[in-house]
């Protein structure tokens, strides 16, 4: 495949993944009574991919969400029990999803890439010890930060069960393909950008080693996993690339967290305007005024 065309379907894959994730968002937030137009869904996912990149264990991601929702009308209460749905209901098919990739490819990754990931990850194992380190420190600090927003919820707790009570199926039926497009697509940008390669490696283990190494970044503690998931990369989790690792790993990165966080900054500027977007940034603490 050439470099071009890998590009563009890189895009095409990224532009079905938002897409997908939007819908999804719109038809939890109607199932409890909310409804939100496409562009406003869309809006506030891209506050939460770029809060989510640039906030250590991702932390910033569901509360810019949520602030993307009351912008858009949303009761917070609503957003936070439409929050709640999509995760419940995106991580039963993670793990299905995880778990077909395991037992597809997991006996050619054990016989062509794990060999050498074990011998690489065996000569850097300090930068593993302190990335698990770091990892332990912010499942600590998660665990506060859950325990206050579990606080601030807590009074409204009747509203919110009721509105999870009047959820329907349709919206959580309808998220399971929704979100097998999002793991689909999202997966699927390592091994299209492999495919690139002059002598690319077998495209199962990519993908196997591609989808270990973007759901790491749920535990890692640095924003987007930056660190860990680049050590784990370079030390050959999703195969060997040879000469041009470095031009796939910054590739990819920008497909995968990047992208997202420049869609997430372009909306904030958009709609705020470029003085509220510095003060977010750089922590001015004057007010911002909305446009």
């Amino acid at each position: 495949m050439s470099f071009a065309v890998a590009q563009v379907v890189c895009l095409l894959l990224m532009t079905a993944d938002m897409v997908a994730r939007t819908w999804r968002i719109v038809w939890l937030l109607r199932g409890i009574g909310q409804a939100v137009t496409f562009a406003d869904a869309l809006v506030l996912n891209a506050f939460g991919d770029a809060a989510a990149a640039l906030t250590p264990a991702r932390l910033g991601g569901e509360p810019a969400r949520l602030v993307g929702m009351v912008r858009a009308g949303v009761p917070p209460v609503a957003g936070v029990a439409a929050i709640s749905y999509e995760v419940v209901a995106a991580w039963p098919v993670i793990i299905g999803f995880g778990a077909a990739l395991l037992w597809a490819f997991a006996p050619e990754w054990l016989a062509t890439t794990g060999p050498a990931f074990v011998s690489t990850m065996a000569s850097m194992w300090p930068w593993f010890v302190a990335v698990a380190a770091a990892t332990v420190v912010a499942a600590f600090l998660a665990r506060r930060a859950a325990v206050r927003w579990a606080h601030r919820i807590r009074r409204p707790g009747r509203r919110l069960w009721s509105l999870w009570r009047r959820m329907p199926p349709g919206p959580l039926l309808a998220s399971i393909p929704l979100t097998l497009v999002n793991l689909a697509t999202r997966t699927a940008i390592l091994p299209v950008l492999a495919l690139t390669l002059a002598d690319p490696p077998s495209i199962g283990p990519v993908a196997l080693g591609a989808f270990a190494l973007l759901y790491s970044q749920l535990v890692l503690p640095t924003p987007a996993g930056i660190g860990g998931v680049e050590l784990g990369f370079l030390a050959g989790a999703a195969g060997s690339f040879g000469t041009g690792e470095g031009m796939l790993l910054l590739l990819w990165r920008f497909y995968t967290v990047g992208l997202g966080v420049v869609l997430g900054g372009y909306f904030l500027v958009r709609l705020y305007g470029w003085p509220a977007a510095r003060r977010l940034v750089f922590g001015d603490p004057a007010p911002a005024r909305t446009k």
